[in-house]
C-alpha cells in the first residue's frame, strides 16, 4: 500500500522573497500604471477645466489622507490578508465604475482607486518590513520598481491608446490585472505578518505615533523626501497632460512620454549600483538638484510647449533615481516594534502630497498659467536638496558582522 503523501507546496507556504514581492508589485504596475494617464485626460473631457479637476483631486486626497490613518484602527478589527484583499476589491470597482464614463462616475472611480492604492501600499510596506531583512531593502525596493516597470512603462501610453479607440477598454484591463493581483496575494499565503512579540498591554492609538514620529529627525526627513518626490509625480502625471491638452499638443502625448519614463525602471539596477558605490546621500542630493532644475526650466520655457515637455520629461528621469533612493532613509530608520504604525505615517506621503500639490496648484491657477505649478516644484525639490544634506554620508552601506 503505498503511502500518500501532501505536496510540499500545500503542507508549507512559500517562503515570502523580494521576488513575491515584486510580482505583487508588478500587478498593481499595470493596475495603476494602465490608468495614470487616462484618469487625467478623461476628467479634463468630463469637466473641461483644469482648476476643477484640481479641486476633485484635492478632496480625494483629504479622503485618502483619513483612510490611510484609519487602516491601523482597522487592521484591529480586520486581518490584514482581508484587508489588502478588499483594498485589491477597491481597484476592480473602481475601474469599472470610473468606465461609465461619466463626470459622477470618474470622480468616485478616482476616490476608489485612491483609496485602493493607500490601503495596499500600507499593507504591503508592513509585509516587506516583516519579511524582507534590513539589508535587502535596497534591493527590494530595487526589485520591485524592476517587476512593475512593464505595467508602468506599457500602461500609461497603452491605456491613452485604448482609450481614444475605445474608452472603457483601458479601464476593464486595470480591474482584470488586480484580479491577478488578489490571486498572487493569496498564492504567496502572506496571512496577517510575523508577531514579533506578545503584546503586554493593549497596543496605543496609532494617532499617538505621531508625536514620537515627530521627535525622530531621521523620520521627519525621510517623510519630506517622499512627499515632495511624489509632488514632483503628481506635476508630471496630472498636470504636465494638462499643460499638453492647453497648449493644443496631442491628447495622448501625456501618456507617451509617461511611458518612455517608465521605460528608466528597467535601468533601475544600475542606478542601485551607482548608489551603492557612493552612498545614499549623495543619491538623495543628486535627484533633488537636478529634478529641480528641470522643473524650473521647465516654467521658464513654457512659451515653447514641446521645449517644455521636453526639460520635464528629463526631471522625470531623476525621480526614478529618488523613487530608489529617497524611500530608504526612512525605512533604515524605523525600529522593528514599531513597524505597522510608523509604516502608516510614511505611506500617507502619498495622501499628503495628493492633498499638497491639487491645493497649491489651485491656488496657482488662479493667478498664473498652470505652468506655474512646474515652478512650485523645482522650489520644493530646491528645499529637499538641502534637507537632504543631514542624510548619514554611509546610509545604506553593508555593515561586517560576525560569522554565525
Amino acid at each position: 500500500m503505498f503511502e500518500r503523501r501532501i505536496p510540499e507546496w500545500l503542507r508549507h507556504a512559500p517562503a515570502p522573497s523580494v521576488h513575491g514581492f515584486g510580482l505583487l508589485a508588478g500587478f498593481e504596475g499595470i493596475t495603476r500604471g494602465m490608468l495614470i494617464s487616462v484618469f487625467p485626460v478623461a476628467m479634463y473631457n468630463a469637466l473641461g477645466d483644469a482648476v476643477l479637476i484640481s479641486q476633485a483631486y484635492f478632496f480625494i486626497g483629504i479622503g485618502s489622507l483619513i483612510v490611510g490613518l484609519l487602516v491601523p484602527a482597522l487592521n484591529k478589527l480586520v486581518p490584514r490578508r482581508w484587508l489588502y484583499s478588499f483594498g485589491a476589491l477597491c481597484f476592480v470597482v473602481g475601474a469599472l465604475l470610473a468606465s461609465l464614463g461619466t463626470a459622477s462616475a470618474l470622480i468616485f472611480g478616482l476616490v476608489l482607486n485612491s483609496f485602493a492604492t493607500v490601503i495596499t501600499f500600507i499593507c504591503f510596506n508592513a509585509y516587506v518590513l516583516d519579511y524582507i531583512k534590513r539589508i535587502e531593502l535596497g534591493r527590494s525596493e530595487t526589485l520591485r520598481l524592476l517587476y512593475s516597470a512593464l505595467g508602468w512603462t506599457i500602461g500609461p501610453a497603452l491605456g491613452v491608446a485604448l482609450y481614444s479607440y475605445n474608452p472603457v477598454l483601458p479601464f476593464y484591463i486595470s480591474a482584470a490585472s488586480s484580479l491577478a493581483m488578489l490571486a498572487a496575494f493569496f498564492y504567496m499565503r502572506l496571512g496577517n505578518g510575523k508577531l514579533i512579540t506578545r503584546a503586554r498591554r493593549a497596543a496605543p492609538n496609532p494617532l499617538a505615533f505621531i508625536g514620537r514620529f515627530a521627535r525622530q529627525p531621521r523620520l521627519v526627513a525621510g517623510m519630506t523626501f517622499a512627499v515632495i518626490r511624489s509632488c514632483g509625480w503628481w506635476a508630471y502625471v496630472v498636470y504636465m497632460p494638462l499643460y499638453a491638452l492647453e497648449n493644443g499638443l496631442p491628447k495622448e502625448l501625456g501618456g507617451f512620454l509617461l511611458s518612455g519614463t517608465n521605460a528608466a525602471l528597467f535601468f533601475s539596477p544600475l542606478m542601485l549600483r551607482w548608489m551603492q558605490k557612493r552612498s545614499v546621500r549623495i543619491a538623495v542630493r543628486k535627484g533633488f538638484a537636478m529634478g529641480s532644475g528641470f522643473f524650473t526650466l521647465g516654467f521658464l520655457l513654457a512659451g515653447w510647449p514641446w521645449a517644455a515637455v521636453a526639460v520635464l520629461f528629463c526631471a522625470s528621469l531623476f525621480l526614478i533615481l529618488l523613487d530608489i533612493s529617497a524611500g530608504l532613509p526612512f525605512l533604515m530608520a524605523v525600529k522593528p516594534s514599531e513597524r505597522t504604525e510608523m509604516s502608516t505615517i510614511y505611506s500617507s506621503y502619498r495622501d499628503v502630497s495628493g492633498i499638497l500639490t491639487p491645493g497649491l496648484a489651485w491656488g496657482v491657477l488662479l493667478v498664473a498659467p498652470l505652468s506655474g505649478v512646474f515652478l512650485l516644484s523645482g522650489v520644493a525639490m530646491a528645499a529637499a536638496y538641502l534637507v537632504a544634506g543631514s542624510v548619514h554620508p554611509r546610509l545604506g552601506a553593508k555593515r561586517l558582522v560576525p560569522a554565525e
